[in-house]
């Protein structure tokens, strides 16, 4: 069976979504979240400027983003029982491909996200969680997004690449046939 070339080459969800209103301050699930473009997720310690590294700014720190799969295998490897809250992380996906993001414009529900480069671990979050983490995320931490147009998400939302064109229109505007912007 052959795909159509408007058809995504992958498909992903959004599984969780996460906040903490402060540095250190234990993170909670919620049922949605309004991504702020430019800024963050509302009410999260970065949008804030409330983040333990808030004074380290940088426009793809708006957002970040852990694969469900790195978890589990990190859990299998190590059987520290990792969870996903406890990464630290605001999204957690599934069947997303994290790691080949950087650089692009991908969709979560209605919102569109910049990947901007690979999140690095730190001892940060291990003093934080007593576990030790560090070396087991090396290279497979999550991805760090500016968001380029914001709106509400929801664990369930389908993440999926966006056309190029489609990622430079306004918000609303159609894009080509199965992308962001589509309206058919």
């Amino acid at each position: 069976m052959t795909t159509p070339a408007s058809a995504p080459a992958w498909r992903g969800t959004l599984s969780a979504v996460f906040v903490a209103e402060a540095a250190g301050v234990e993170m909670h699930a919620l049922d949605e979240a309004r991504m702020l473009e430019g800024i963050g997720i509302e009410g999260d310690r970065y949008a804030t400027h409330r983040g333990h590294y808030s004074h380290l700014w940088h426009v793809d720190r708006q957002v970040t983003l852990i694969a469900q799969e790195t978890i589990d295998a990190l859990n299998a490897e190590t059987g520290l029982g990792l969870e996903p809250v406890e990464t630290r992380r605001n999204l957690v996906t599934a069947g997303a491909p994290l790691g080949d993001l950087v650089g692009t414009t991908f969709a979560v529900g209605e919102v569109l996200l910049h990947g901007g480069r690979l999140n690095v671990p730190c001892r940060y979050l291990e003093r934080l969680i007593d576990k030790a983490v560090f070396e087991p995320l090396v290279g497979r931490s999550g991805l760090n997004c500016s968001i380029v147009r914001g709106g509400v998400i929801r664990p369930g939302d389908a993440i999926v690449p966006v056309h190029a064109t489609a990622a430079t229109d306004a918000p609303g505007a159609t894009g080509a046939p199965g992308t962001v912007g589509d309206r058919s």
